[in-house]
């Protein structure tokens, strides 16, 4: 069995002949891309973006209006999540008033 050192030195040997394949086929990879570029006239402005995988841009998270107030000591609850002590039963007394919302066009 080999040893822990000829291991890493097989390690670094095949890590380099790896290197080395792989630079060998990009650039076989690359004259192929080359020629054909050349023999249907094309340019990289030809070339259509790539698009991104799997990455959809984040969505920034809508705050929510404070439905009820707290009028002693000013805290707020939106209506989501677990519901605060201080509301308690009547929470129509908490109710801060909303504005009317607008009408969607359509």
């Amino acid at each position: 069995m080999p040893t822990y050192k000829e291991l890493l030195a097989q390690r670094t040997s095949l890590e380099a002949r790896i290197a080395q394949a792989r630079d060998l086929e990009a650039s076989a990879a690359l004259n192929e891309i080359h020629s054909l570029m050349e023999k249907y006239g094309l340019s990289v402005s030809d070339l259509p973006p790539v698009p991104v995988s799997g990455r959809r841009t984040p969505v920034e998270a809508k705050a929510s209006p404070v439905l009820y107030r707290d009028p002693e000591t000013g805290k707020t609850w939106s209506g989501r999540g677990r519901t605060p002590s201080w509301l308690g039963r009547d929470r129509g007394r908490y109710r801060v008033p909303q504005p009317p919302s607008e009408p969607r066009g359509g």
